[in-house]
């Protein structure tokens, strides 16, 4: 198939680099030059806007950071929108419902169809091709899109309705946030009364308390000391923000999740937007006065 892929950062790079192998046809596009580079390397086409790419293809996907960019390269004056060949926009990004009616509207003026794909599973599952793929949109542009959506992981059908699939996103990352903030807590109260963190994680997953933060988190970012999971503490917050936002269009309550957000606004502004979202845990260390580290002759 030929595709438009925008957005050529950690995970889009990885996901286009994936099309690329599976044998599709990709025009790339991106603000930066050296991320459009390193896929013409691997055989892909540059162009030099998003509305360039609409004009040579019918399937554009994009993987941008946040719903403002989004918008933007989907409705601009030199977006997808503008385009004289396209006919399906398959946004990767986490946009919230909101956001992906408002493109959908102003794609649908103009006959191309919105489908909502926000994935999960970081960088590590967009380099191996383990995303759960969210999807909604018209259930005949799925089961077209379906053996593409593959190449990234496992393709889920949400439902017709715009913005459904954002939802689903929204509560995945809220869960996962959560995680990893309860899970922070518990770690520095073990140390910090004497506990070896690697034995704490040893038993967590093999009780109760298992969960993602504690499965692959922790051993492979926090306990090395690495913090280098693949995903930024900016752009977790961003999806907590977009998660508060749509429960109380909802009217659903929210109390964990908002104490969750407030753990992640403190993160973003005391450790940074562009570190990576487990450096979460390093607000409660500086607080108590501590480090979950494994010890050195327990680091694995």
């Amino acid at each position: 198939m030929e595709i438009g892929f925008i957005g050529l950062g950690n995970m889009g790079f990885h996901l286009a680099r994936r099309l690329i192998e599976a044998g599709h046809r990709l025009i790339v596009f991106d603000t930066r030059a050296a991320a459009i580079d390193r896929l013409v390397k691997r055989g892909a086409a540059k162009a030099g806007s998003p509305r360039e790419i609409a004009d040579q293809v019918e399937t554009i996907m994009a993987s941008l950071p946040t719903p403002d960019v989004v918008l933007a390269v989907a409705t601009g004056e030199e977006g997808v929108m503008a385009g004289k060949r396209v006919r399906r926009f398959v946004d990767l990004s986490t946009t919230g419902s909101r956001m992906a009616n408002r493109i959908f509207a102003a794609l649908k003026a103009r006959d191309i169809i919105q489908i909502d794909s926000p994935v999960s599973g970081g960088v590590i599952g967009a380099e191996k091709g383990t995303l759960a793929v969210m999807v909604s949109g018209p259930r005949g542009e799925f089961e077209l899109l379906a053996p593409v959506l593959s190449v990234f992981g496992k393709p889920f059908f949400i439902g017709e309705r715009p913005g459904s699939a954002q939802t689903m996103k929204l509560a995945n990352n809220l869960l996962s946030a959560t995680a990893m903030a309860a899970t922070s807590e518990a770690m520095v109260m073990g140390v910090k009364a004497g506990l070896d963190p690697t034995v704490m994680i040893d038993v967590i997953n093999s009780g109760s308390g298992r969960n993602t933060a504690s499965e692959a988190k922790f051993p492979k970012s926090v306990l090395p000391g690495t913090f280098n999971f693949g995903f930024a503490t900016g752009l977790m917050y961003k999806d907590l923000r977009l998660c508060l936002e749509e429960a109380e269009a909802l009217g659903v309550p929210m109390w964990i999740a908002s104490a969750v957000t407030q753990m992640f606004q403190l993160a973003n502004s005391q450790i940074g937007p562009d570190q990576d979202f487990t450096t979460v845990i390093q607000c409660i260390e500086r607080w108590a006065g501590v480090e979950v580290r494994a010890k050195p002759e327990s680091n694995t």
